[in-house]
């Protein structure tokens, strides 16, 4: 019996590197993109010790050719699309390529799917960035999107362009909801790594002061590890639905930056200095989810809290420096 083939546009990012090392443990064959793979170094892969199991292809996600011949060549049984433009603070100074990434990237998959006319299912990964500030109500996959970001806006249209093209031609498409997940493969620019990193820094005494914007926002923050399992159980559902993925528990970047320091026994409140020069031009006050649907459907949940999660990077961090 021959391998199920998965391609991972994006598999060098945090989500891709974490999902492509579990279907390899289920036996997938795992084939990987990049717009260069011939000079992408993959280091996430390296770290996690899988980057000689995997094939890579180069592909640009924004070009449909680059896009039909991939998935033509390796003709895959599953396609997961995490490839995008990934920071919300960087798509108000990028929103041309965030819109292209984003947007373009996933009709691209969808239409080249289509057209080769293989059953192939596809994931979409989705954001909780989508629903804007979901105040005190906890986001399922009924709450009604309002973006706040280019990201968010692109984001929104890749998921009504999936449903689309999975009621319209009967495709096996559909999109995860995912809340903030967090862990060690996190690239540094994101606030979370960025609080990690400064903590680990400034118990050494090498550094003083971490500069932040909004530090008041509330996130729903979980493990990425546990998310890339709830992306697999989707694929593996007979029915293609959407779900929202999240622990259910939110909390402010202010109890981020407490649990961080308190983990070195430092009062983040005597480094930290709020610079309004970081503020978004419009942020998400309050981000809450409720995984109520994909814990009774697939039984799937999250399995650490946000002090597990971010001692477990802040352990891991500290092995590298």
């Amino acid at each position: 019996m021959s391998r199920k083939k998965a391609i991972i546009f994006g598999i060098s990012g945090q989500d891709g590197s974490y999902l492509a090392k579990s279907l390899l443990s289920k036996g997938v064959k795992v084939f990987g993109t990049s717009r260069d793979a011939e000079v992408q170094e993959f280091s996430n892969l390296r770290k996690l010790g899988i980057k000689q199991q995997i094939s890579f292809f180069s592909v640009a996600i924004n070009d449909f050719g680059s896009v039909f011949q991939c998935i033509k060549k390796i003709s895959p049984d599953v396609i997961y699309n995490l490839a995008s433009q990934s920071s919300v603070a960087l798509s108000f100074s990028q929103p041309h390529e965030t819109m292209e990434s984003i947007e373009l990237g996933t009709l691209n998959i969808l239409e080249s799917i289509r057209l080769y006319g293989k059953e192939i299912k596809f994931y979409n990964a989705c954001s909780s960035e989508c629903f804007g500030d979901t105040g005190e109500e906890k986001a399922d996959e009924n709450t009604p999107f309002n973006p706040l970001s280019p990201y968010a806006v692109s984001k929104t249209a890749a998921y009504w362009m999936v449903k689309n093209y999975r009621e319209a031609y009967d495709i096996s498409a559909c999109s995860g909801i995912l809340f903030n997940h967090e862990s060690p493969l996190r690239q540094d620019r994101f606030v979370t790594k960025k609080i990690i990193n400064a903590a680990v820094t400034i118990s050494k005494g090498d550094q003083r002061t971490l500069h932040l914007g909004n530090i008041d926002i509330v996130r729903d923050w979980g493990w990425a590890p546990d998310y890339v399992e709830a992306m697999r159980l989707m694929m593996e559902n007979k029915r293609s639905e959407d779900f929202v993925v999240a622990t259910g528990v939110s909390q402010s970047l202010k109890d981020f930056l407490e649990i961080t320091f308190k983990y070195f026994n430092l009062n983040w409140e005597d480094h930290v200095t709020i610079d309004k020069g970081l503020y978004r031009p419009t942020d998400i006050t309050v981000n809450m989810g409720n995984p109520k649907k994909i814990k009774e459907k697939l039984g799937w949940k999250a399995n650490f809290s946000l002090k597990q999660t971010i001692n477990k990077i802040i352990e891991y961090v500290l092995k590298e420096k």
